[in-house]
């Protein structure tokens, strides 16, 4: 009867033990839950306050210096790699208090229903010796302090700490070639936008002009004062030209937009660009062989694979230490509430040595690899220097040949302005009609949008030249980060970047 009872009071616990752990396992039990409409509507006027609300206000047309500056300052982009940078210092801070010694505290309580009783019996009779005893009590509390250090994993994590240094030099050299691109992009935005607006009275203006001409043509026409071949003829030269400065008026319109993108300003602000006074020729003249030690001294791209050729070799002795014997010192206080104790506290210090020997069958392999990872990393070091030297002829050869077309459009444009006040003269004294004029004053917007292109290759042929030089576009330190100070420092930047590239020393 008594071992029925056991066995029914044995089958409840199960089931109670069961249904507890459907229970908890209902309770974690997790359903997708999507975010609703206005839950995601509510998000909307955060994030464009997050976008564009801490930014000074555009005021006044934007030179080419403050555009890089706004662009520096708070493109999105860029905002993400200074992020990964400072995310990267924080990892590194990390892995410099792996190297700090072990300190745990550890407290405990422990309480059971039945006291923790137990007797002994005879070897050589298997009777019991001594009655049943306890000597813990049902209810205890423990307390922990111990301060170990591993001199195996101080080495490793050294060694480690090492390479995360190497790693946040180079996410700062990758920020530098963010930095390289954006200003790239930058000045080639800039200079499509200058043209964009010089150009923008001559066509709306050129427009107005040949659909007046063209109204008139269909007046002619419809009034038989010309023949229909002769007529039609005219009004299809004038639709050809109203087409195609419409097709360019397009395409120009989509220059600020761009540029606007860039340097984050919020999508349909209205602003000017300042239009540059001239149009200087960029001069280099560096030899070949001074560039090259530029580029390999200063790219971003060969200062990383520097880094990762450090982290290799930091690799290898690293897999080394691991293969080391471990070696960890100890010392500690304990407390324990048990009153059978004679001793509640004690203190306690030790010396461990433990060593895989199993490492000594896979030290081969795992030296190897290292070892294979470094040749890896010299490799791509060789293979990234060819690159760059390549990199460096060829916008130098680009170069030459901008600056060579830009001088050819520039005199073509000249020719096609003197045609076009020529047609003009001769069309206000009445000599000719006005289509000649139309077609000319055409042919000039034509040769001035090709100029603007050209000079705008020009210039960011030569901005492709100093960052393939790795020169960079603003200096490693500022008086300031407000978009005055951040604008005065690129213009210093560029006056450095002539005196560099016009072969005064760096």
């Amino acid at each position: 009867m008594r071992k029925q009872h056991k066995q029914r009071e044995s089958a409840g616990r199960y089931r109670l033990l069961a249904a507890l752990t459907v229970l908890a396992l209902t309770g974690c039990a997790v359903t997708p839950k999507p975010l609703s409409l206005g839950e995601r509507q509510v998000t909307l006027a955060a994030d464009r306050q997050a976008m564009f609300g801490t930014q000074e206000a555009l005021n006044g047309p934007v030179t080419l210096q403050e555009a890089m500056a706004r662009a520096l300052k708070y493109n999105l982009d860029y905002r993400v790699k200074l992020m990964e940078e400072a995310m990267a210092q924080r990892q590194l801070d990390l892995s410099s208090l792996d190297m700090l010694p072990k300190l745990a505290l550890a407290a405990g309580y422990t309480a059971r229903d039945k006291d923790n009783a137990s007797s002994s019996q005879n070897v050589a009779t298997g009777e019991q010796s001594l009655v049943p005893s306890i000597s813990t009590e049902k209810q205890t509390r423990t307390a922990d302090l111990n301060l170990s250090w591993n001199v195996l994993d101080f080495g490793v994590s050294y060694y480690t700490a090492q390479q995360q240094s190497d790693r946040v030099l180079i996410l700062q050299q990758r920020k530098r070639k963010v930095a390289q691109q954006l200003m790239q992009q930058v000045r080639e935005a800039w200079w499509q936008a200058v043209g964009a607006q010089q150009l923008e009275g001559r066509i709306n203006s050129l427009l107005k002009e040949a659909n007046k001409a063209l109204e008139d043509a269909r007046q002619v026409e419809q009034q038989k004062l010309r023949s229909p071949l002769e007529a039609l003829t005219y009004r299809r030269q004038l639709l050809d030209v109203i087409r195609q400065m419409g097709m360019i008026r397009n395409t120009l319109s989509q220059a600020k937009p761009r540029l606007a993108a860039i340097m984050n300003v919020q999508p349909g602000a209205d602003f000017e660009v300042a239009m540059p006074s001239d149009m200087p020729i960029p001069t280099l003249a560096l030899t070949l062989d001074k560039m090259e030690e530029m580029a390999l001294l200063n790219r971003p791209e060969v200062n990383e694979a520097r880094y990762n050729e450090r982290i290799g070799v930091l690799e290898t002795r690293k897999a080394i230490a691991k293969l080391l014997p471990g070696l960890e010192f100890s010392v500690g206080h304990h407390y324990d509430s048990n009153k059978f104790l004679v001793n509640n506290s004690w203190s306690d210090a030790g010396l461990r040595i433990s060593w895989n020997l199993l490492n000594l069958f896979s030290a081969g392999p795992i030296t190897r690899s290292a070892e294979a990872q470094l040749e890896v990393a010299k490799a791509q070091h060789m293979a990234l220097n060819m690159a760059v030297l390549t990199q460096v002829h060829v916008g130098y050869l680009d170069l030459q040949g901008r600056t060579r077309q830009f001088a050819l459009e520039k005199e073509l444009n000249d020719v096609e302005l003197r045609i076009y006040e020529q047609n003009r003269n001769a069309t206000a004294s009445g000599a000719q009609g006005r289509l000649p004029a139309i077609l000319a004053d055409a042919n000039a917007v034509f040769s001035s949008l090709r100029l603007y292109q050209s000079y705008g290759d020009l210039q960011n042929a030569y901005g492709l030249m100093g960052a393939s030089l790795g020169l960079d576009p603003l200096p490693n330190s500022t008086a300031g980060y407000d978009l005055p100070t951040l604008a005065a420092a690129f213009k210093g930047a560029e006056t450095h970047w002539k005196s560099t590239v016009s072969g005064d020393p760096l």
